[in-house]
């Protein structure tokens, strides 16, 4: 497949790192990793991807660009809301057709897919690259979206338009605006692989650093069952593992520190009807007993995670695929960690919490703080005219519509999830104190109660009736004496 500058439609394998302003952040790691990291054994899934040049063809050939440009004016006017700026854009967008080279360049790349897995119906994700996605500064991952389990040409069409619309959602719309880029600028790139069917194995995300002291020597794990997307959003309490990483260059060794087993309530799978889609059906009491990973499978990861955080000179949030039907893992993406290397060294905040009340519920702890508050008990992000700032926010699962109100927040406790969710990994980024996959938290925590989210305590974080009485100590590290032995 050829790969100018102006081309419409690149092969995955042809780009890399210096692509990002061609294929943006998420297809050009995609890229690095295929043409650098499969010869060390990392299984990455091939494919290919449109260009920014698709999307400016997109946006011409349908006359959008002067739409566009005058509805942020009059936003910027304050004429218009972030939610009606967005709804206006996007659907200007869902109504446009990609021009005959587009729609035949990509139908030409699908049709390689096709061929080189026999002829058959290949179904394919189809996620959004955005050109300033993944920020090294800040991840709020997730602005785009990715549309899974998608069968046929015409299907194919249509979710790279959603692709394109979805540059607009309010959310990618408000990260823009907080990180000072220009919504005129910027472009997508989309990017289309063979689905790894993960919804018969699966799918979870690692870090290749501790991803709350930022201890640098282990591999933390996540996973579940089904695709992987229950994992990112939280909606399942998945298995979570530990790694030392010193030890993985021994093949004789399994050095697997630790083993969680997550209660893993539901799956995600491909749809029922031939059109395709997705579907969450409830796990097997077999399934929700067993671990999702042998150990083989385990170090296997491990080992990927060094290579790659090796190649990229720093630590990396990386999602993973076991297939089902063959049981091979696959990585499907990679980008850097983007809390624990923004983070000062030079001192250390610890918290004492004294005089709480009764243990209300508890969870997986998220940081090392410590947070007060009356509950704010919401079920979408859409009744943001509710949160009052400085509540605690309790909700059973996030996803990037709730960080505006995270942003308001004094601490955050979730039903489900793990320390990879969306939850957890925002959280960290802002700061704030948060208990993941409690269970209970929207049935036990009522509107208006006043508790302490404390983080404080451990790997298990615990919200507490009442407001305790909480001491802050902020050490110096550079400050302490040298140890002599």
């Amino acid at each position: 497949m050829p790969a100018e500058a102006g081309s419409l439609v690149v092969a995955l394998a042809s780009v890399g790192l210096a692509d990002v302003p061609r294929v943006g952040g998420k297809n050009a790691s995609l890229g690095e990793l295929i043409r650098h990291l499969s010869a060390a054994g990392v299984r990455v899934v091939g494919g290919f991807a449109t260009t920014v040049a698709a999307y400016r063809d997109f946006i011409a050939a349908n006359d959008l660009g002067p739409e566009i440009a005058r509805t942020f004016e009059r936003r910027a006017a304050q004429a218009l809301s972030l939610a009606v700026t967005g709804r206006r854009i996007r659907q200007s967008i869902l109504r446009a057709e990609l021009s005959d080279a587009l729609a035949a360049a990509v139908l030409r790349a699908y049709r390689e897919l096709r061929a080189s897995a026999g002829g058959r119906l290949v179904a394919v994700a189809v996620r959004s690259s955005a050109t300033a996605e993944d920020l090294p500064d800040a991840s709020f991952a997730g602005q785009q979206e990715t549309f899974l389990n998608v069968r046929g040409e015409a299907a194919l069409l249509d979710a790279c338009r959603r692709c394109f619309a979805s540059l607009y959602t309010d959310r990618a719309i408000s990260y823009r605006d907080n990180h000072g880029i220009d919504q005129l600028k910027v472009a997508l790139s989309v990017g289309v692989q063979p689905m790894v069917r993960s919804d018969r194995g699966a799918a979870g995300v690692m870090f290749s650093i501790d991803t709350e002291t930022g201890f640098p020597g282990v591999v933390v794990i996540d996973g579940s069952f089904g695709l992987g997307e229950t994992v990112v959003q939280g909606s399942v309490d998945p298995d979570s593992y530990r790694v030392f990483k010193p030890l993985l260059a021994d093949e004789r060794l399994r050095p697997v520190i630790e083993r969680r087993r997550g209660r893993k309530q539901h799956k995600l799978v491909y749809g029922r009807s031939a059109s395709a889609g997705t579907r969450l059906v409830k796990t097997s009491r077999k399934e929700r007993e067993a671990y999702v990973l042998e150990t083989q499978e385990i170090l296997e990861l491990a080992r990927w995670a060094v290579k790659i955080e090796s190649h990229y000179g720093r630590p990396m949030d990386i999602e993973w695929a076991k297939d089902g039907r063959t049981g091979e893992l696959f990585v499907l993406q990679a980008r850097p960690e983007t809390v624990q290397t923004q983070r000062a060294t030079a001192a250390l905040k610890t918290y004492e919490v004294k005089n709480k009340g009764r243990q209300l519920v508890s969870g997986v702890a998220v940081g090392d703080g410590v947070g007060t508050g009356r509950v704010c008990r919401l079920k979408n992000a859409k009744s943001i005219a509710r949160f009052e700032p400085g509540s605690i926010l309790v909700t059973s699962i996030t996803d990037p519509d709730w960080v505006p109100i995270m942003k308001r927040a004094a601490g955050i406790v979730t039903d489900h999830g793990g320390r990879t969710s969306h939850a957890a990994i925002v959280s960290r980024e802002l700061g704030l104190p948060a208990i993941v996959g409690t269970g209970s938290a929207t049935r036990v925590l009522r509107d208006g109660q006043a508790v302490t989210v404390s983080c404080a305590e451990g790997n298990v974080g615990a919200v507490y009736a009442g407001i305790a009485d909480v001491t802050e100590r902020n050490i110096d590290i550079a400050a302490i004496p040298a140890t002599h032995t």
